[in-house]
């Protein structure tokens, strides 16, 4: 079965922003400084701490980021993607809810959906959009 994984592509604050994921969610963070990589002479000097790719592991969420965008594309940040995290119990969203969301806006606050979940959105400080949801035991 193939793996979804999200793909988040910052505007220079990748590792700022992947050390704050890692602290709320756990697990391995790995970063990769354009100055440590292949292309590092291809690359302007001001880009040089910026993170060419970085990988946050724990179980079977993964998280990738990037500080690198497309040639010519310039950095947008828009609301046309969210993360959606399946949680394993009402008080993990409740503790994932209070923390991803610090600093950011609550556009959905937790609450027993109508398909029998109990769900919030929020966007976090980053501009990106989540969506928490833990399906109640019938």
């Amino acid at each position: 079965m193939a793996q979804l994984a999200h793909y988040l592509h910052f505007n220079g604050n990748c590792q700022e922003a992947m050390a704050f994921y890692q602290s709320c969610l756990g697990g391995d963070l790995i970063l990769q400084k354009i100055s440590e990589s292949p292309i590092a002479d291809q690359c302007p000097a001001g880009v040089q701490d910026q993170i060419l790719h970085a990988t946050l592991q724990n179980g079977s969420l993964m998280l990738m980021a990037s500080d690198m965008i497309a040639p010519g594309k310039g950095y947008r940040l828009g609301n046309h993607m969210a993360l959606s995290l399946t949680c394993d119990s009402e008080g993990q969203l409740r503790t994932l809810f209070d923390s991803l969301s610090a600093g950011g806006e609550i556009i959905d606050p937790v609450r027993v959906q109508f398909w029998g979940a109990v769900f919030g959105v929020f966007e976090d400080r980053y501009g990106f959009r989540w969506m928490l949801n833990y399906q109640l035991p019938a």
